[in-house]
């Protein structure tokens, strides 16, 4: 009994029941469709390249969503993921143009404002049809050149320095590393010897930019927001949504000159009919008259908070503006006016400073007729700059240079390092140009 027991266990063991056959087969046939399926175009990470996993994920994807399979590990693995950083730089991206659709849509308002429903429903309603056509001539010609300055400081890319200040990447392995900060120096005066550096940081070392690996130019700066070095850097500006630079620093200045010219113009057409509907409000209210005309309180209230909204950003705009005329007359920025330039000499606030017309030049250009248009005419090539006192004869790295003067009653003559001419701006050459004024310092070329 107890050996007939055994060997009917054994037979159950070793020989599957038809119905637990069936169902093993049918497993083993599904995992045979799906191995079919899969094969010659799935494979494993180790025999996939990266172009290969990548038109792997592109032809597989669409019929894994069709057929509603899960997508093998592979494929996983290889499909582009929002992360964290992905999310909060995307975030920051967005947060960035905020300030700058609230300026365009001030300044929309301000547009129908100031068109309709002052120009055509009230002026023009009271028959003054040709003051509101002086208004709307007038307005349309500061507001287009407004808004032509605004759109070039905001969309001027920001000037980078050339090449020719980036490492070799030899030079580059090579710093890298070494370990040793003396010895790191000494492979950047090496690079730099041929190069127009003459500002060192406050320790009177080489200004490197560990994150662009580049030799910073006088006057250029790392900005944290564009994460890139920018020539003759000012500020990075919220309201614009770009750095201020070498390449854009007109177009801000003008840009908070029409602003104000702008904000003046709407002031003072506005203040007649801002005091007779802020009257009228008053005696309303003093009244207590239920009946209005809907066209007419419609109006009034645009009309009173233009008044108010323009006077706002004129007292605002107006400190900003004479801040920077203050800094073209010195030829400092905003960075350099609070953390002064070094020099071989040491530190000196008015070290690029040639006067107040020369500033103003350098900046505008030579051509009075383009100062109130935005059209670039800067002098140089943001990299170059000539200073106010006499440089030593030993560069920053210890080679010799160029003097840079002062004088006025000779033509000057400029250190021309060893970079290509930009496409968009002519350097002068170390020949003596002559011109009307005897004092051109810098040739340019006229965008």
């Amino acid at each position: 009994m107890g050996g007939g027991g055994g060997r009917g266990k054994r037979s159950v063991r070793g020989r599957a029941t038809p119905s637990t056959t069936a169902a093993e087969e049918e497993e083993e046939e599904e995992e045979e469709r799906k191995r079919e399926e899969g094969e010659g175009i799935l494979a494993t990470e180790e025999d996939l390249g990266e172009d290969d996993g990548e038109e792997l994920q592109a032809a597989w994807v669409p019929r894994l969503r069709v057929r509603g399979r899960t997508r093998p590990r592979a494929c996983q693995s290889r499909q582009p993921r929002m992360t964290p950083w992905r999310l909060l730089r995307c975030c920051q991206w967005t947060a960035a143009w905020v300030p700058v659709l609230f300026i365009a849509v001030v300044i929309c308002w301000s547009y129908y404002t100031f068109v309709v429903e002052l120009c055509l429903f009230t002026i023009a309603a009271q028959e003054e049809e040709g003051k509101a056509a002086i208004y709307l001539v007038i307005f349309h010609l500061s507001f287009v050149l407004f808004m032509w300055s605004y759109w070039k400081t905001i969309f001027t890319p920001p000037v980078c320095p050339s090449k020719e200040f980036f490492l070799s990447q030899s030079d580059e392995e090579h710093y890298e590393k070494e370990e040793r900060p003396e010895v790191q120096q000494e492979i950047l005066k090496r690079v730099a010897k041929e190069l127009p550096v003459y500002t060192m940081t406050s320790t009177k070392l080489i200004r490197y930019c560990e994150k662009c690996q580049l030799i910073k130019p006088d006057r250029c700066h790392h900005c944290s927001v564009c994460n890139k070095c920018v020539l003759k850097m000012d500020h990075h500006c919220p309201w614009v949504n770009n750095c201020v630079g070498f390449s854009n620093y007109k177009y801000f200045l003008l840009f908070l000159f029409y602003s104000l010219v702008y904000c003046i113009l709407v002031t003072t057409t506005v203040l007649e009919y801002f005091i007779k509907f802020w009257t009228l409000c008053r005696r309303k209210s003093a009244e207590n008259c239920p009946k209005t005309n809907l066209r007419n309180t419609r109006a009034q209230f645009h009309v009173l908070f233009l008044f108010f909204v323009a006077t706002m950003f004129f007292i605002s705009i107006l400190s900003l503006f004479c801040y920077h005329l203050w800094l073209v007359g010195k030829n400092r920025t905003t960075i350099e006016a609070f953390r002064a330039p070094v020099f071989l000499n040491g530190p000196d606030k008015n070290g690029f400073s040639l006067g107040w017309s020369k500033n103003w030049r350098q900046v505008f250009g030579d051509e009075k007729k383009y100062w109130l248009f935005p059209i670039f005419t800067s002098l140089g090539d943001g990299v170059h700059f000539p200073t106010r006192l006499m440089m030593d004869k030993e560069h920053v790295t210890g080679t010799n240079h160029h003097e840079h003067t002062r004088s006025s009653g000779s033509t000057q003559n400029f250190s021309v390092g060893p970079l290509s001419e930009s496409k968009n701006f002519l350097l002068a050459t170390g020949s003596e140009q002559d011109v009307s004024s005897g004092n051109i310092y810098l040739l340019y070329l006229l965008l």
